[in-house]
């Protein structure tokens, strides 16, 4: 079952590394790392009978970082009309 998780964890990794051109993939490949860890602590933590308050605080962490993350794509998507970072200027403010 660890490594189930372990290579989904790295798959995930993987596909955030590997795509930068897009922030939607980049983002739901971050969401998928975090859902990956979410569910490998929620095991842990059930194997050894603990608490699972610490669960709850990892997703309510994990939905304002989603909500952040999609509030900065709308954002940039209305400021210049695309989520394709190569398009993107440096100079430009």
């Amino acid at each position: 079952m660890w490594l189930y998780f372990f290579i989904c964890y790295f798959c995930g990794i993987w596909a955030f590394s590997s795509s930068r051109k897009h922030l939607l993939i980049t983002l739901l490949s971050l969401e998928f790392v975090v859902l990956v860890l979410y569910f490998s602590i929620y095991f842990y933590l059930c194997n050894f009978n603990y608490n699972l308050f610490f669960v709850v605080y990892f997703l309510v962490f994990s939905v304002c970082e989603g909500s952040l993350g999609l509030s900065i794509l709308v954002s940039m998507i209305h400021s210049h009309g695309n989520d394709y970072f190569q398009s993107y200027s440096v100079l430009q403010c």
